[in-house]
């Protein structure tokens, strides 16, 4: 019998991103409490910037922006925020969506799948994902709720279960 495998991804649906931005933009420009802060959020190239006149209202449009993004169905593991820094009069948040998996969490998820799952499950790192191996289906799905278990800084989809 051939062997079952799934593929190990981290991917951001860019489309629901955008619509969060755009929702957090429009309830910003609503909401009271931020009239007269000039408090926005935008996408600039391939981050996303939030501006306002005071580190808290920033810090402020990070959280709706963050609400947004739950809402959508996108984890906040995937959104790498940086701390507000000033710029003119104006404090700014730049933020990033992680895509893909970096060589070194995959090395230490490959490291836990080897140590601390079942037995004669192989798994090989194929560019920025993961393929996990077995003859047991059983054992891929012990790999998947150990993985779901474990405690990573990146958010995980589960592939191409065959």
């Amino acid at each position: 019998m051939a062997d079952s495998s799934f593929d190990i991804v981290s991917k951001v649906d860019h489309q629901e991103a955008e619509n969060a931005v755009n929702q957090a933009r429009k309830e910003i420009e609503q909401r009271y409490d931020f009239k007269g802060t000039d408090a926005s959020v935008a996408w600039s190239g391939e981050q996303i910037l939030i501006k306002a006149n005071a580190e808290e209202r920033a810090k402020a449009v990070l959280d709706v922006l963050q609400s947004k993004l739950i809402k959508r169905g996108i984890s906040l593991k995937s959104l790498d925020s940086g701390e507000p820094f000033a710029s003119g009069k104006e404090y700014r948040i730049v933020s990033s969506l992680k895509d893909g998996i970096s060589s070194e969490n995959a090395k230490k998820i490959s490291k836990i799948i080897r140590d601390e799952g079942p037995k004669g499950v192989k798994s090989q790192i194929q560019g920025d994902e993961l393929r996990v191996q077995s003859k047991s289906r059983d054992d891929l799905q012990a790999v998947i709720a150990l993985l779901k278990g474990s405690d990573l800084d990146i958010d995980l989809q589960f592939v191409n279960y065959r």
